[in-house]
């Protein structure tokens, strides 16, 4: 693969939404959502990470606004949603019929799932749930979150590349914890009745998150970490997740990835993705032949790498360009 060198700066160029607005999806919990680019353009929807990230201003960087009728939307507890941060009714596949839901009431067809990390395994649910409403998949920073997957990301698994780091998310738990299960524990913590201990633990969670999505990995807290309530929300919202092992049996989606016969994919792996490990894409490319699997060399998790970047513009470009 040649070199790439495509960055945030160098992407499409930043737009206002044409369109922004709110949906209730349950009686509790209202989304809300955006829309970029060209209105009669291809519909995509932009699924982001997490769970507990939002959309961010740039995401819609990586589509030609001529082209395409970008869908971004908050998923239940995040960004702009609303109740913010809860945790009630807040399941795989209730975020799964948000999305079924937010496509009805945009009045779309089919789309192109677009998603990367969390994001992925929420666009490989929701296609294999519903395929008849998908026109293809860009996946990158691909995960199934099977139990291995969560394991090797949040009880231990790298715990041999990033020992110090480790070690600090650890020993931030009392002494009673540290040999109990790190995320209950941690999800303890995010809900004790005194908000200095909820914000230390949202602070040392958070910077393990802040440790693995770089190469080479970054050090310090990563930025969008710094805000507090942001920070507190997200390590609610994963560990939440984590929990509950996200909601899906053990192998749940590989199992179902003939649903996704005659949808074109396409993933996007760096090939020292800590967070994703490159064996989920290439063992899900190979039970899926309507895929392509591209591999960035010198890359990680993080779209913001000038590899993943310029990879991701090909796919929808490509996708752009189909009828």
């Amino acid at each position: 693969m040649k070199p790439t060198t495509r960055g945030l700066r160098d992407l499409f160029p930043e737009t206002k939404p044409y369109r922004s607005g709110y949906l209730k999806v349950s009686k509790l919990h209202t989304i809300h959502f955006e829309e970029c680019g060209n209105p009669r353009g291809k519909p995509l929807v932009f699924l982001h990470g997490g769970p507990g990230g939002g959309i961010e201003p740039f995401y819609h960087r990586y589509f030609d606004p001529k082209k395409w009728r970008i869908v971004l939307h908050d998923q239940r507890g995040c960004g702009k949603s609303t109740p913010f941060s809860e945790l009630r009714e807040n399941t795989t596949w209730n975020l799964v019929a948000d999305i079924e839901q937010l496509r009805e009431h945009l009045g779309i067809d089919r789309w192109v799932v677009f998603g990367g990390s969390w994001g992925s395994t929420l666009a490989l649910a929701y296609a294999e749930r519903h395929p008849e409403r998908v026109s293809g998949l860009i996946l990158f920073g691909v995960s199934t979150s099977r139990r291995w997957e969560a394991d090797w990301l949040f009880r231990g698994g790298i715990a041999p590349m990033f020992p110090a780091q480790w070690h600090r998310l650890r020993h931030a738990l009392p002494a009673s914890q540290r040999d109990s299960d790190i995320v209950e524990a941690y999800s303890g913590l995010l809900h004790d009745p005194d908000p200095a201990v909820r914000q230390h633990a949202a602070l040392e969670w958070c910077m393990w998150e802040s440790a693995t999505p770089d190469w080479p990995p970054a050090t310090g807290l990563a930025r969008r970490f710094r805000d507090p309530a942001f920070a507190l929300a997200f390590a609610r919202l994963v560990t939440h997740y984590i929990r509950h092992d996200l909601w899906l049996e053990e192998n749940e989606l590989m199992h179902g990835v003939g649903r996704l016969a005659g949808i074109r994919g396409v993933m996007i792996n760096g090939r020292f993705d800590i967070q994703a490990p490159l064996a989920t894409a290439w063992e899900l490319q190979r039970a899926w032949p309507d895929s392509e699997l591209v591999v960035v060399e010198n890359a990680g998790h993080s779209a913001a790498n000038p590899g993943i970047a310029e990879e991701l513009v090909r796919a929808t470009d490509r996708f752009a360009a189909q009828r």
